[in-house]
């Protein structure tokens, strides 16, 4: 054999032994059935690990549901979730109570369809991030105590670059970054670590296209103020209170606020009484202590996106063995029970940057998609804070606000900017797709569309008309900017 063809024969050799090991890691990780799943399930689903540090032992577990086959997954676009806390599981809220293909039954034992499941627009990867956070784990202990937002996006990175060479057929698609609340910080962070190593690539393996954010931090600095304005218009908060928020937590850190801060804020959970913050006009599940007991010193609005009763059924079904072993997860036998959020990391979160408006500026202006939607009947993250954080960005309007529609129902607001849209979804809490599922779906589909919201279905209807929209008419004069705090400036509303 001469040297040229031998060279051809021992490439395409290494290329078969390649895609060989990707089918074998894919099979060992595909779910045969789930306990106590409904019949005639008509997707493809996977589970398991993915080491991101070798030395450390850290290593993120990944749920990937793929579209029924009849939607042609190959064909569809890949949507990874993050669910934020600083130090909740993907699983745990985003899979198992919002856009996942199932929900799990109040016995904790069964499950039932979500027929707004995202899954059916796209095929959509969960991922608990970071490790110690779900199923995740790190074989150094240190790890759990010493988390933060820089080493977070290089770990989630990693298992990118990682899980791509497992799963090959999804190299060079469409690809977004989604997820909620401390997610605001991940999903920026993390596709600014993408954009700018996919530059110079003409065909890049993860092809990056835009990401949605939802109820998320996004600038410490205006989250408070929005915040703030939200629980006193919302007659949440007396006079008082919403004064001395005002000073004693201007212009610091959301995850590391100073001691006159967290008072406070005790002072005004104290006077918001036994509400679900996360949905402040729905009933609470009777557990009021757990909505609480993350207060402990922090800031107690960024702790966790948390339904007081679906996350009962969450413990109780991922903490069953029969379950893990479906799962592929827990394979290294945690010494710790499962459980929505991991206290440890909640605690003793390092590094968060106070804005994460630099990275939206940069991302648009590379022409990456950006979306942001706004349940408006949270108290968390409200809408208010993501309005006033958008503002300082200080970018032109191209479609002002608007109503947009479910048929003819109002189902909330949106504005159009230039680089950036702004949606929100009408009575829904911190975890919209929980509170508003079809409103959600609507809103994955239309964003994954490249388009604005829907007007109605009846023309009568108030509201700008489709040749507005399409046109680009701008109904606005661009929103001043507003002047990022200095140390020295006062605290304004």
């Amino acid at each position: 054999m001469e040297c040229s063809q031998f060279s051809v024969f021992l490439l395409l050799s290494i290329f078969v032994g390649i895609c060989l090991a990707s089918t074998e890691e894919q099979e060992r990780d595909r779910i045969a059935k789930l306990p106590g799943q409904p019949e005639n399930v008509l997707f493809a689903h996977y589970s398991g690990y993915v080491t991101v540090n070798e030395e450390a032992g850290r290593a993120l577990f990944y749920w990937l549901v793929e579209t029924p086959a009849s939607i042609e997954p190959s064909s569809r676009p890949l949507v990874l979730w993050l669910n934020g806390g600083p130090g909740c599981s993907s699983i745990g809220y985003g899979a198992a109570e919002e856009i996942g293909p199932f929900r799990i039954n109040s016995d904790g034992n069964s499950l039932y369809s979500n027929p707004y499941a995202w899954n059916n627009l796209a095929n959509i990867l969960f991922l608990d991030s970071p490790a110690g956070v779900g199923f995740s784990y790190s074989n150094t202990t240190s790890d759990l105590y010493t988390a933060g937002d820089q080493r977070t996006a290089e770990d989630a990175y990693t298992f990118l670059v990682n899980w791509f060479e497992r799963f090959p057929q999804y190299k060079h698609r469409d690809f977004y970054i989604a997820g909620e609340s401390y997610a605001g910080h991940y999903v920026p962070q993390l596709s600014q670590l993408v954009y700018r190593r996919n530059k110079g690539i003409e065909n890049p393996v993860i092809n990056f296209k835009g990401f949605m954010v939802g109820n998320a931090v996004i600038d410490d600095f205006h989250d408070y103020i929005g915040t703030f304005e939200y629980w006193w218009v919302n007659g949440l908060i007396s006079d008082s209170t919403y004064k001395k928020l005002g000073i004693a937590c201007d212009f610091y850190s959301s995850e590391h606020p100073p001691e006159n801060c967290v008072e406070a804020l005790e002072l005004a959970t104290l006077e918001q009484g036994n509400i679900d913050p996360y949905s402040i006009y729905t009933p609470v599940c009777n557990d009021i202590a757990a909505i609480k007991r993350r207060l402990g010193g922090r800031y107690p609005w960024l702790s966790r996106a948390y339904d007081p009763c679906t996350e009962r059924y969450s413990t109780l079904y991922f903490n069953r063995p029969e379950v893990q072993k479906a799962l592929h997860a827990n394979v290294t036998g945690i010494p710790y029970s499962w459980a929505g959020c991991n206290d440890v990391i909640v605690e003793n979160w390092g590094d968060s940057p106070l804005s994460m408006l630099p990275i939206y500026q940069e991302l648009i202006e590379g022409g990456i998609r950006i979306w942001v939607f706004s349940g408006d009947t949270d108290s968390v993250v409200p809408v208010t804070a993501s309005r006033y954080s958008i503002r300082a960005l200080n970018l032109s309007t191209i479609i002002n606000w608007y109503a947009w529609y479910d048929n003819d129902e109002v189902g909330g607001w949106s504005q159009v900017y230039e680089g950036l849209t702004l949606v929100t979804v009408r009575g829904a809490g911190h975890e919209v797709p929980l509170h508003k599922p079809r409103q959600g779906f609507i809103l994955f589909k239309t964003f994954l569309e490249d388009k604005n919201m829907p007007l109605p279905i009846d023309r009568s209807l108030s509201g700008p008309t489709d040749k507005s929209l399409n046109k680009n008419i701008r109904l606005a004069r661009p929103i001043r900017k507003i002047t990022m705090p200095s140390s020295t400036q006062g605290f304004t509303y």
